[in-house]
């Protein structure tokens, strides 16, 4: 994306008593006060709500239960509801009917989500009461044996690492969606029961880390912990009570913060949706505080998070990070080589973190990236007519997506994704200041009507962009107070100078630059037309890193083209419920097989064609794409194509070029491919995923990053379940870093030591891989599931893991 320079920071409604005095204090309108009008947006918006009501509350609910020893009236989910998280969509849930309910005043909505309060309700009270000492009073989660391992914590036995707690795949993470749904549902949906529950829940978590030092407290918070530490500083701001406050800044990560605070970029290598809801606590933080040095350096560690992440890890999409965590910034071959692309909720984190920072500096800096993300992620993300939602969008040229289906994934972009469609009316528009000095700002251009009860005021804006460049905003009421500042945002893809402007047919003179606000101040009539032409052209975008890809834009939407590279093909583009079915599992094709832009520079762009009839839709100039589509290519936005291979970020080379370099990266492509068709299966150590997925376990193990790559060690030994259905596996290939040659590790498949690894004296070498044969017998008694052992020579220091894979 281009730079976007910030200045900083928070969101929500707050009081002035906590909040203080401050130069800049945007308000968003709550949810209830904007309805939309016909767009993709509310089309999205049906297609949710839809979702969302075919989901089974008692479903959902039996987690809960389960765990406070009430018998369940139906059966857990699959996927992710049954392997760990439990409970975790239960929480997401609460959000979605709750930010629904707001969005549509559906009485349905609200039924569901008070009878969803009232089943979780009961089991907080049994958990209460099946408990004789009183440390479960207030807890309520889904977490599988969750009772016991608190118990442990509070007795002070801890260990954490990146995705566990006490052996709990990521509990503050599972928790933390059943605080903000319960928040949700008195926030939004006024249930009072919600509030109490969530006090009640709040409580608990004072008590349980009351037992716990500073030290261990920062050593918890190395497992995924979500916004812990922003829902407790909701509640500081619902009750007043400093204690809470106090709570959410011991669940603040200081080895994020700290670099952050200082303008240290140190993301490489860490699970990006990890740190996106930590960065969002604290600017919620930032913006409770009373302390003046909290509130400087947690605000400006959220500014400089935003401002790196959107510079230079963000792809055009608005999407950011591979295989769920950050890559060099300065490398995006990642992004361009990985099935695995932009996580859908780490755009839902960014935008709420967008949100915050607009709301304390009004500058429409931030609108231009929510826009961006809006339209060509999070509306792109959801299938349209049948629903379901996806988890990574790839950015590999000729990739696909996979969708979720309602009774099988659970996977956690589901549990985003049904609040994301829920809630598409909370940015459009914002308010500032009072009596004649008041403002309205106009973020988005997507049809909605705005009641602004404070005023009296209600606006309609109508149109159909992005088709057509131009919105309408219509003054249906007005009361007492109808002087104020219209801002209507000069977006940063129009050009200088050429956005147009008329009040009730009159030409309006506009001083504001692109990336600014326009203002019209007067007392407003009813009756009153403002009319807004946004011109937009096709331009391209060149990938962060500078590399040869570009994406095609016009105005703010992200054009691609389907492709069709294995015409034979018959793709499933529907999740099934298996563990990694989020990810494409469908043939790979060869970057040498990428439709390229073929042109001596980029002015090309200029002679892209609009096709007749068709909105958005257009043509390359004759000869300039070669390969794949060719000729034929039609680049449609984005948001709008779904159920296919598709190019997003283009090669480009220019005549002379193109056949040398297509050689080149059909060698690399044909030993890279090669590899994955031997692979049965492989492990990233010290990715969260994919430990996980194969059920790490260790003793005395630490994980790091090292030049952007993971790796995994311990002082005893770790382990890794592997899957070989087929009983295919001829060996291990194990990757360690060149310069621990001469280290030994010993290697126990299935309980039985298969050899004692030196490694080999290659230390010039970055990395060194060692493949180690496996015994065909122990392979065939192994029933298709290998536990591979790393453990410690003889107590000596173990080499990290770099890599694991398992080979035909």
């Amino acid at each position: 994306m281009m730079p976007i320079r910030i200045a900083a920071l928070p969101l929500l409604l707050l009081s002035a008593a906590l909040l203080g005095a401050s130069a800049h204090a945007a308000e968003l309108f709550p949810l209830r006060d904007v309805r939309l009008g016909p767009s993709p947006f509310l089309e999205a918006q049906a297609t949710d709500l839809h979702y969302l009501m075919a989901l089974e509350p008692d479903r959902l609910a039996a987690p809960f239960l389960r765990e406070a020893g009430l018998a369940p009236k139906q059966p857990s989910y699959g996927n992710w509801e049954s392997s760990g998280l439990d409970g975790h969509m239960g929480g997401h849930y609460l959000s979605a009917l709750a930010l629904m309910f707001a969005s549509t005043g559906d009485p349905e909505v609200k039924r569901r989500l008070d009878d969803f309060v009232a089943e979780l309700k009961r089991a907080q009270q049994a958990n209460a009461e099946g408990d004789t000492q009183g440390e479960l009073r207030g807890y309520l989660g889904g977490i599988p044996g969750g009772r016991a391992a608190w118990r442990d914590i509070a007795a002070g036995k801890l260990h954490a690492d990146n995705f566990s707690v006490n052996g709990k795949w990521v509990p503050w993470y599972n928790l933390h969606k059943l605080f903000a749904g319960l928040r949700d549902a008195w926030r939004y949906a006024g249930n009072e029961d919600a509030r109490t529950m969530l006090v009640a829940l709040s409580d608990w978590a004072l008590r349980l880390t009351g037992h716990l030092g500073d030290e261990q407290m920062q050593a918890m918070l190395k497992s995924e912990h979500g916004g812990m530490n922003e829902v407790l500083a909701d509640v500081y701001q619902m009750t007043g009570e400093r204690k809470y406050l106090d709570l959410a800044l011991r669940f603040s990560d200081r080895r994020i913060l700290q670099p952050l605070e200082q303008g240290q970029d140190r993301l490489t290598g860490l699970h990006a949706n990890t740190q996106i809801p930590k960065v969002i606590g604290f600017e919620r933080i930032a913006a409770l505080s009373s302390d003046p040095a909290t509130r400087r350096d947690m605000a400006h560690a959220a500014e400089f998070f935003w401002q790196t992440v959107v510079d230079n890890r963000t792809v055009a999409i608005g999407g950011n990070s591979v295989k769920e965590h950050f890559h060099d910034e300065h490398d995006f071959s990642p992004m361009l080589e990985e099935v695995e692309g932009p996580e859908t909720c780490n755009t839902y984190n960014m935008l709420k973190l967008t949100g915050m920072l607009f709301a304390a500096s009004d500058k429409a800096l931030y609108a231009d990236y929510y826009e961006r993300a809006l339209y060509n992620h999070i509306l792109a993300s959801q299938r349209p007519d049948s629903g379901g939602f996806v988890y990574f969008t790839p950015m590999r040229p000729n990739g696909y997506r996979v969708y979720s289906q309602v009774d099988q994934a659970m996977w956690c972009c589901v549990g985003s994704g049904i609040e994301s469609h829920a809630k598409y009316g909370e940015f459009i528009y914002a308010h500032e200041g009072s009596g004649k000095e008041a403002a309205l700002f106009v973020n988005l251009f997507i049809p909605s009507t705005l009641d602004w009860k404070a005023r009296g005021v209600r606006i309609t804006q109508a149109n159909t962009f992005p088709d057509e460049a131009s919105t309408h905003i219509t003054v249906d009421e007005v009361g007492a107070s109808a002087h104020f500042v219209l801002k209507i945002r000069y977006p940063a893809w129009v050009a200088a100078g050429k956005l147009g402007l008329r009040v009730n047919g009159k030409p309006v003179r506009i001083d504001a630059r692109p990336g600014r606000y326009v203002s019209i101040e007067r007392t407003w009539r009813k009756g009153d037309r403002v009319d807004v032409d946004l011109p937009m052209t096709t331009r391209l975008e060149q990938m962060p890193d500078k590399s040869k890809y570009y994406a095609v834009l016009h105005g703010p939407i992200v054009l691609a083209a389907k492709t069709n590279p294995f015409p034979t093909e018959h793709l499933n583009f529907l999740a099934d419920d298996t563990r990694m079915g989020h990810v494409p599992s469908g043939q790979v094709c060869p970057l040498d097989a990428a439709p390229t832009f073929v042109a001596d520079g980029t002015d090309f762009i200029k002679r892209f064609k609009p096709v007749p009839g068709k909105p958005l839709t257009f043509t390359a100039p004759a000869g300039l794409v070669r390969g794949g589509t060719g000729a034929a290519a039609e680049f449609i936005p984005f948001f709008r194509l779904h159920d296919s291979r598709y190019v997003v970020y283009w090669p480009q080379s220019t005549p002379g070029d193109y056949a040398r370099e297509r050689v080149q990266v059909a060698a690399r492509e044909a030993e890279r491919l090669a590899l994955d068709a031997r692979t049965v299966d492989q492990v990233a150590p010290g990715e969260q995923q994919p430990e996980v997925d194969h059920q790490f376990k260790g003793e005395g193990a630490e994980m790091g990053v090292d030049k952007g790559r993971h790796w995994r060690r311990a002082k005893e030994w770790f382990s890794y379940q592997l899957s070989d259905p087929k009983r295919e596996a001829k060996l291990l290939s194990l990757t360690f870093a060149g310069a621990d040659a001469g280290k030994r590790v010993d290697l126990v498949v299935n309980g039985e030591r298969v050899a004692d690894i030196t490694l080999a004296a290659d230390a010039a070498q970055p990395f060194t891989t060692q493949d180690v044969d496996l015994p065909p017998e122990l392979v065939q008694r192994a029933g298709g599931r290998l536990e591979v052992k790393l453990v410690a020579h003889e107590g000596a220091t173990m080499a990290p893991l770099y890599g694991m894979r398992l080979m035909r």
